[in-house]
């Protein structure tokens, strides 16, 4: 029967003359020499020229790779042979060989030589490692030495072919050769070794357009092969298949088989003459030369003869030898993933047929060779031969009993026990069959699923597959095509429904007999199913599983491998490559079943297999969890504690991370970590990790906005000691540490900057930075130092520094400490007003407890609308103040409901009830609103509330309109306080729980607010703006500066009056308007605010201390 071999041209290089081929051993790279003198590298997968040679201007006949040296050495008519290095480009040697054309370059696969011969009938061999010294030279033919080859049985002795009719074998270190064969009739051209250890076989083509076959250890011609039409210019043995190739000048490469030397096929590809024919050794490919270009074709399947059963005996064919080898035999040998298996070999003997394809029965007991069109079945453990027949291909069924045979396109056979069950021809023929559950064939019209047992049609797939895989269950399967692979679900019960009811029966089947569970966008190789895993190869490289709709890699690989199987027991997938190499890789089956109960859902198992896991393992699990979506599980699960970092992160759990990050002493883990924290608000979790990540940055960053003050000092003097100056500087200057900013910019030489920093907020230090600088610029440019002005030599060059001098003292005695934004007192709660009285005033008796007085100051209100105003007013001719005693808790001001919510700003201006002279003056009527109370207090207490008062703050009306400047000031309040009262400190430790705080609105101010309201235009007052409700009348609390307070203390005291007077707390009829509440200041706070106002009130520009009389004397 006929090998049948599939030939596909991979490749077609249109060029000159073609002289020579040659195949790179591990790159896609074909060798070509030219005749025009050129010799260029194909790369046969992209379809490329990747190099080329600018040799000489004569025919280059020979060009060779040599691998194991990155170098081409090429032969010309020039009679030099040049050694190139295809890297690099660059030429390595070059020498005079022979005295005519170089013919032939060999090779020598293991020593540093090369052989060649010429038309000057000699053959030389050339040492590369001795300066490419000749080592020997082979005398004996009498004419053109055509081609010489190194037999690959023994690296010591090669054949030569000449135009005088004879081939010659020659040993190395001999000058003489050992023997010559003749037969031919005229000048022979090639000659190549059998490369197989079964047949010591040479071959040779001549102009006598005839091949011949050698036996040269009997030195007879075994077999003469006749057809071509022409010259035989170029023979070869196939190194991988059963297979002898010939080229002729007539223009066709014929395929012998080498076994019964049939012609198999005959290739022409109308490209002229064909010069030269090489195989490469591990591959299928073959690269012939013509005079018009050049090809390679690939001849057969790569996919190499090998099966593997499921107690781990694997079974392959080197060319017709079969071979064993048992995986038990490693006992408990350490296997590393991806390692060659160092197995025992056994020879089972010498199949009849060409094996094409080996593979196990589903039980291990029979193995099946296919090949040269037909089919043997052997017992596994014999190779005794139990059935045969003719067959282009074979498959099992699921069950050992059955299998199916190919015939030809059209028939198809079914056995049973070994006898022929059934022979039917499908529809739409039969290009592939393929077993498992139901018989499969594939046609031109797509796939079609049979029954084993009565062949009936269950569902035909518009599909080109190019493999089909059965899960062991039956319940699953995979199709493969030419880009992807498709997983469906089999439903016998389907079939089993559609059967009892005949409408359900179409043309195409049965519809409902396959459920469709996804696709996938990746070549299949090949593969197999372990459960509901499908494990597969790529045309990548790479070997993966598909579980549940989700993709696992296994591993990259560096080579093409096929799946043998896997074994339960070991944990271990095993493949096999090309040359026969079997490797494995580990693959817990716990593992497997895992992710097979989570991806079912099926939770009880996944918790009961999840123990049986090795910890090693979990992190793979772990990720596989994340992946579908189950990041607690994932954190539970992994062992990998970057993972678990990872999943903390993502799952915000923050005391996991935390512990993780301790453990791990990263700083990036902690940035992370502080980054979540901040997120969630955990400022202190967020500190701890900034600190821990010594990110001073954001440790900066996260004290100034939570206004923690003692962190920005800790975080100054740790920047500052770590040699953050940027993050050490900003942050005292934050503080006002000034001195220290300035000794920073010293200490880091930044005298220039300490200069400019000095001048606008130290000038006393002027003159010592100016010093340093001039001292240190001295050191690279002295006249630009002394072009530096010190303002204590040239204070006519500063004008403004005396100035500045005298601000920084007033500042250095004024300043006092910014208090952070957590330190301010908290708002208290608005309360209700009553809804039916618009005006009122509750006056209270003043707690005079020690716990009351021991309380803090609640901060009175101050609304931005309506204004309630305290305040006293005095009669025309009174000299003395009248003030009113009380507390802010006594003044329970009654506001609106609506006034607890938010308050917003309007974009228009709103009405609001127009307020008149008895809203600020108290009068009868108004007065017949307020509720009075009697308050006994005696002048000893008045006396000592009216000395806290001056000693704590005083009280400042701001009736403001809104029209103009009608704030009355500070220097208008003619404040006095009694002499005779208690010492400051003593009143301040017998103070009530609210400081009773008088003010006197004087004459001036009165009329002024009366006439702003009153006279003017006629618009109505009360229409107010957007802005103006922000600047409504509001009550100021403003300490008495040191300098005041003396002055009026030095005055007459005022007796306190015996009766108490009231206060009243005025409010205008509730309106449509809204009410922004603002928290009062405390004393020490608002001290500050009188020290800007004075400073902003001293005109420094106009501020000339010194005497103009003076400087002009």
């Amino acid at each position: 029967m006929p090998l049948r071999l599939e030939i596909k041209r991979r490749l077609t290089a249109r060029s000159e003359r073609v002289k020579s081929v040659d195949l790179h051993s591990t790159e896609p790279w074909m060798l070509v020499s030219l005749y025009n003198g050129t010799v260029v590298v194909w790369n046969h997968e992209t379809q490329l020229m990747v190099k080329t040679f600018e040799v000489c201007d004569l025919p280059v006949r020979v060009a060779r790779f040599v691998a194991r040296k990155h170098w081409i050495v090429v032969g010309a008519d020039d009679m030099l042979v040049r050694v190139f290095n295809y890297n690099t480009l660059e030429k390595v040697n070059m020498f005079e060989a022979h005295s005519d054309y170089i013919r032939c370059i060999s090779v020598h696969p293991t020593q540093p030589y090369i052989l060649t011969s010429s038309d000057d009938m000699l053959i030389k061999l050339w040492d590369w490692e001795r300066k490419w010294l000749c080592s020997q030279v082979f005398e004996g033919h009498t004419h053109y030495v055509m081609q010489i080859v190194i037999n690959p049985k023994d690296n010591n002795q090669f054949a030569s072919a000449s135009l005088d009719r004879t081939i010659k074998v020659w040993q190395l270190g001999s000058k003489t050769p050992n023997f010559t064969l003749e037969g031919h009739e005229k000048g022979v051209n090639c000659v190549d070794y059998y490369s197989g250890g079964d047949k010591p076989y040479l071959i040779s083509g001549a102009d006598d357009h005839l091949v011949k076959i050698w036996d040269y250890q009997n030195k007879t011609c075994v077999q003469t092969l006749e057809g071509h039409a022409q010259n035989v210019t170029s023979v070869s043995f196939h190194p991988e298949l059963p297979v002898i190739l010939t080229g002729s000048e007539d223009g066709t490469v014929r395929v012998w088989h080498s076994n019964t030397y049939r012609l198999e096929n005959s290739l022409n590809y109308g490209m002229d003459r064909v010069w030269c024919i090489c195989g490469r050794p591990g591959s299928n490919y073959v690269a012939v030369g013509y005079d018009e270009g050049s090809i390679i074709i690939k001849l057969g399947r790569e996919e190499p003869a090998m099966s593997m059963d499921s107690s781990g005996k694997v079974m392959w064919a080197r060319h017709s030898e079969v071979q064993q080898a048992s995986l038990r035999t490693l006992g408990d040998t350490e296997v590393q993933d991806g390692e060659r298996l160092p197995l025992g070999v056994k020879d089972m003997g010498s199949c009849e047929i060409y094996p094409q394809t080996i593979q196990h029965s589903p039980n291990g007991r029979f193995v099946v060779v296919c090949g040269d069109g037909e089919f043997i079945i052997y017992t596994a453990m014999a190779l005794r031969s139990k059935s045969f027949g003719s067959a282009e291909e074979f498959v099992w069924a699921h069950d050992s009993s059955q299998y199916a045979t190919r015939e030809g396109m059209n028939v198809v056979k079914i056995f049973k026990n070994f006898k022929l069950k059934k022979t039917f021809k499908p529809s739409f023929g039969a290009e592939e069959i393929f077993g498992g559950f139901l018989l499969g064939v594939r046609s031109n019209n797509g796939l079609a699923f049979y029954d084993w047992e009565n062949v009936q049609l269950i569902r035909r797939i518009e599909i080109q597959p190019k493999h089909v895989f059965w899960s062991e269950s039956g319940e699953l399967l995979c199709i493969a095509t030419e880009e992807s692979f498709f997983l469906l679900r089999f439903l016998p019960e389907q079939i089993s429904a559609a059967q009892g009811a005949n409408d359900k029966m179409t043309e195409d089947g049965i519809e409902d007999a396959f459920e469709v569970l996804g696709e996938v966008q990746e070549v299949v190789k090949t593969g197999l199913w372990v459960g509901d895993c499908f494990i597969y190869t790529t045309s990548l490289n790479r070997l993966n599983y598909y579980v549940g709709g989700e993709i696992i890699t296994i591993a990259h690989m560096d080579r093409i491998m096929y799946l043998l199987g896997y074994i339960p027991k070991d944990n271990r997938l095993y493949l096999g490559d090309k040359e026969l190499n079997i490797v494995s890789y580990s693959l817990l089956l716990s593992v497997l079943d895992y992710q097979t109960a989570v991806m079912r859902k099926d939770f009880s198992i996944a918790d009961k297999v999840l123990p049986t896991i090795p910890k090693d393992q979990r992190t793979r699990v772990a990720r596989f969890l994340e992946k579908q979506g189950y990041r607690a599980q994932a954190l539970a699960v992994s062992t990998d504690p970057e993972h678990k970092f990872e999943l903390a992160l993502q799952l915000g759990d923050l005391t996991t991370a935390r512990q993780l990050a301790l453990e791990a002493e990263s700083q990036q883990k902690w940035r992370q970590l502080a980054e979540l924290a901040t997120t969630k608000c955990q400022l202190s979790l967020a500190q701890e990790c900034l600190h821990q990540a010594r990110d001073y940055g954001g440790l900066l960053l996260l004290a100034t906005t939570s206004g923690n003050v003692e962190m920005v000092g800790k975080l100054a003097e740790g920047a500052e000691e770590d040699g953050r100056t940027n993050v050490a500087f900003l942050s005292y200057f934050i503080q006002g540490r000034l001195e220290k900013c300035l000794d920073l910019l010293i200490d880091t030489n930044r005298l220039p900057e300490a200069a400019f920093l000095a001048r606008a907020y130290i000038p006393s230090q002027v003159s010592r930075v100016v010093r340093l600088w001039k001292e240190s610029l001295s050191k690279v440019n002295k006249k630009a130092a002394d072009a530096l002005a010190d303002p204590a030599e040239y204070s006519n060059l500063f004008p403004e520094i005396q100035q500045a001098l005298l601000a920084e003292q007033y500042l250095k005695e004024t300043h006092v400490r910014v208090r952070a934004s957590a330190e301010y007192p908290l708002v208290t709660e608005a309360v209700e007003r009553v809804a039916d009285c618009p005006v009122a005033a509750v006056l209270t008796e003043v707690p005079h407890s020690e716990e009351a007085a021991q309380e803090e100051l609640v901060p009175l209100e101050r609304e931005s609308t309506t204004t309630a105003l305290v305040q006293s007013i005095p009669s025309e001719g009174e000299d003395t103040r009248h003030g009113i005693s009380s507390t802010a808790e006594d003044l329970l001001c009654l506001e609106e409901c609506s006034s607890q919510e938010p308050v917003t700003m309007k974009g228009e201006p709103e009405e609001v009830q127009s307020s008149s002279v008895q809203d600020v003056i108290p009068s009868d009527e108004s007065a017949a609103c307020i509720s009075r109370n009697d308050l006994n207090l005696t002048g000893k207490e008045l006396a000592c509330e009216a000395a806290a008062e001056l000693e704590m703050s005083d009280l400042l009306v701001s009736a403001d309109s809104g029209a103009s400047e009608e704030t009355s000031s500070y220097d208008d309040l003619d404040l006095e306080a009694d002499t005779t009262s208690s010492p400051v400190s003593a009143v301040m430790e017998k103070s009530p729980h609210e400081l009773v705080l008088e003010a006197e609105l004087s004459h001036t101010t009165t009329e002024e607010l009366i006439s702003s309201q009153t006279g003017g235009s006629q618009e109505p007052p009360n229409e107010a703006s957007p802005q103006s409700s922000a600047e409504d009348r509001l009550m100021l609390l403003e300490p008495v500066l040191s300098q005041e307070q003396d002055k009026q203390t030095t005055g007459e005291s005022v007796e306190p009056e015996d009766e108490s007077e009231q206060e009243l707390l005025l409010e205008p009829p509730p309106a449509e308007s809204n009410v922004e509440e603002e928290s009062e200041e405390s004393a020490e706070d608002l001290e500050g605010e009188i020290a800007d106002e004075d400073l902003d009130d001293l005109d420094m520009e106009n501020l000339d201390l010194i005497d103009e009389d003076l400087l002009s004397e």
